[in-house]
C-alpha cells in the first residue's frame, strides 16, 4: 500500500501526527523527568547521583526487551488491538509509579511502563511500513521523528514547570493522562493496517524462519547496528546531562533551557531531512551526516581533553552533533526496514529489541563513566561514531553515498 492516505478516514497529516504521538510517548517518558532526578533521589533515599540514572535505564530495558515479542503478536492479531492493550498498560503502570514509596518499586514500575510502551514503537514502525515504502516511508518517519527527537526541547521544561506546582509524582500523572489521550485517538481513528490475508499464525517454525530472514539480511542488520551506536551515544548524553550541567558547568538552573536549545537542532535537522530526502536520497544525507558527526565529536573530545571546554563550546558542539543525528536516525531506520516489508512486524520488533536494549546498555555505560568531567562522554561519541561508520561500510560492501534506494534485499549479500 503506497498511497498518501492509509485509510479514507485518516489523511496523511493525521497519520503522521498519530505516529509522532506514539513516538512521543517514549521520548517524553524519558526526558520529562530529567529535572526531577534529584528530587526523586532525595525523596526515595538515593544518595549516589550516578544511581539515579537507573530511572532512565530501567525504562529503556523494559522498553527494548519486550519489543521482540510484540512483532510476532502484531503479525498474528493485527496492529490495532496490540497497540490498544499496550497503551492501556502504559497508562495504568505510569499512574502506579506515582504511588511508589521506594526506589525499588519505582524502578519496577519503570520497567513495566517500558514493557507496555514497547508496543507503540513496534506498531508505529509497522503501520508506516504497511502503508508506505521507499523515500515516502523515509519522509513519514522523518516527519514523525521531528516530534520524537524534538520532544526533549520541551519535555525537561515541562517537567520543570510541573515541579513548580507539584512534587515529582505530578510528572507521572501527566504522562498517564497523555497515554490515555493517545489511546482514545487510536481507538477512535486508526484503522487496522494489516490485511487479514497477511496475518501469520504463531508457529515455532514460522517464527524461526522469519527471524532467520531478518537476522541474515546484511543491509538491514548493518543499519540496525549503526542506529544502535548512534542512539547509544544520545542516551549517554541524556543519562549524564543533568550531572554535566550541574557539576561540570555549574548551570543547573538553566539546564532545561540549554538542553532544549541543543535538542532543537535534532528537530530542525529532522525537518530538513523530510524536505531533502526525496531530492538527495537517504544514503547521501545519512552518510554525510555520520562523517560530520565523527568530525565534530573528535573536535569536541580534543577540546575536553585539553581542559578548554566551556558551557557554550559544549552547547555549540553538542548542537552540531545533534544536527547530524537528526539526519541519520530516520534514514537509518528506513533503510533497515526497506528490504523487509513482507515481515514488517517481526522486523520492527527485532530491530527495536536490538537497538533499544543495546543502546540502553551503551548509554548506561557512558553515563556511569561520568567522573566530574565531560571527557568520557566525548570519547564515547567518537568511539560510537567510528563504530557506526565501520558497520555501514560492511553493510554497503565498502561503499558510501551510493544511490541504491530502490534496490530490494535480493540485491544485497546475506551473512
Amino acid at each position: 500500500m503506497t498511497s498518501t492516505a492509509p485509510h479514507q478516514g485518516m489523511g496523511f497529516k493525521e497519520f503522521v501526527g498519530l505516529v509522532a504521538a506514539l513516538m512521543a510517548i517514549n521520548a517524553i517518558a524519558i526526558d520529562s523527568m530529567l529535572p526531577a532526578l534529584g528530587q526523586i533521589g532525595n525523596a526515595l533515599g538515593v544518595a549516589n547521583a550516578n544511581e539515579r540514572q537507573w530511572i532512565i535505564t530501567a525504562y529503556m530495558l523494559g522498553f527494548g526487551g519486550t519489543q521482540i515479542i510484540y512483532g510476532t503478536l502484531t503479525d498474528r492479531f493485527g496492529r490495532k488491538p496490540i497497540l490498544l492493550w499496550g497503551l492501556a498498560g502504559y497508562t495504568i503502570f505510569t499512574l502506579g509509579i506515582a504511588a511508589s514509596h521506594s526506589f525499588e518499586a519505582l524502578l519496577g514500575g519503570r520497567v513495566l511502563q517500558g514493557v507496555a510502551a514497547a508496543s507503540t514503537r513496534v506498531v508505529s514502525v509497522s503501520i508506516v511500513r504497511d502503508c508506505y515504502a521507499g523515500r515516502l516511508m523515509a519522509r513519514v518517519m522523518s516527519l514523525a521523528m521531528i516530534v520524537f527527537i524534538g520532544v526533549p526541547v520541551f519535555a525537561p521544561s515541562a517537567g520543570q514547570l510541573i515541579l513548580l506546582i507539584a512534587p515529582w509524582q505530578g510528572i507521572f500523572l501527566a504522562l498517564g493522562a497523555f497515554g490515555f489521550t493517545v489511546l482514545l485517538w487510536v481507538w477512535l481513528r486508526l484503522p487496522e493496517t494489516l490485511h487479514e490475508e497477511d496475518r501469520k499464525p504463531i508457529a515455532l517454525r514460522t517464527i524461526t524462519e522469519t527471524f532467520g530472514i531478518i537476522l541474515s539480511n546484511r543491509l538491514s542488520m548493518g543499519y540496525t547496528v549503526a542506529s544502535t551506536m548512534i542512539f547509544g551515544a544520545m542516551l549517554g548524553f541524556i543519562n549524564s546531562a543533568q550531572q554535566l550541567f550541574t557539576d561540570v558547568f555549574h548551570a543547573g538552573r538553566i539546564f532545561p533551557i540549554i538542553f532544549a536549545l541543543i535538542a532543537t537542532f535534532i528537530a530542525i535537522s529532522s525537518l530538513l531531512n523530510a524536505r531533502l530526502v526525496d531530492k538527495i536520497g537517504m544514503r547521501k544525507l545519512s552518510h554525510g551526516a555520520l562523517l560530520a558527526f565523527i568530525t565534530i565529536a573528535m573536535i569536541h573530545a580534543t577540546l575536553a581533553l585539553s581542559g578548554h571546554d566551556t558551557l557554550w563550546t559544549f552547547a555549540i558542539l553538542q548542537s552540531g552533533m545533534m544536527l547530524c543525528l537528526g539526519l541519520m536516525m530516520g534514514n537509518f531506520g528506513a533503510i533497515a526496514m526497506e528490504p523487509l516489508g513482507h515481515v514488517a512486524g517481526a522486523a520492527a520488533s527485532i530491530q527495536g529489541f536490538i537497538s533499544t536494549v543495546a543502546a540502553a546498555l551503551i548509554g548506561f555505560l557512558v553515563g556511569q563513566s561520568f567522573n566530574g568531567t565531560d571527557i568520557p562522554l566525548e570519547l564515547g561519541f567518537v568511539t560510537l561514531g567510528l563504530s557506526a561508520l565501520a558497520v555501514i561500510l560492511f553493510a554497503e560492501n565498502g561503499r558510501l553515498f551510493q544511490h541504491q534506494d530502490q534496490l530490494t534485499d535480493a540485491a544485497y549479500d546475506h551473512f
